[in-house]
């Protein structure tokens, strides 16, 4: 049996949890939430960056993400912006987006991925 690895955990959830060479990050977010979702967006991916270094591995790994947004229709273009920016050319997972009710109403984005174990890009 793996044993199962938790990063940043709380009372009620784990940032990561790294099981049998997978790497699972919980839904990430914006600290700053009076940005646009531009901005929104990328302190959300910058937030994936640092969980994934932590569990060993990178974005260029990732197998699956899930992106929520307040609002597809105005936010899905500008967000992909800057998705397609930080994703690493040829390393794209396979995705789902969609729009859903966040949590707090200044929450424009929320993303999830999971990730393969594995070196970090040189």
């Amino acid at each position: 049996m793996n044993d199962i690895t938790r990063i940043s955990t709380t009372k009620r959830r784990s940032s990561v949890v790294i099981y049998n060479g997978i790497v699972f990050v919980g839904g990430q977010a914006a600290d700053d939430c009076s940005q646009d979702i531009r901005g929104q967006t990328r302190e959300t991916l910058a937030a994936i960056d640092h969980f994934l270094k932590e569990a060993g591995t990178d974005k260029s790994r990732m197998l699956t993400a899930q992106i929520w947004l307040k609002n597809i229709k105005d936010d899905f273009a500008a967000m992909n912006e800057i998705w397609d920016a930080w994703t690493p050319p040829g390393a794209t997972s396979t995705r789902a987006t969609a729009q859903c009710e966040m949590a707090r109403p200044d929450i424009l984005i929320e993303i999830v991925v999971t990730a393969a174990v594995g070196k970090a890009e040189a």
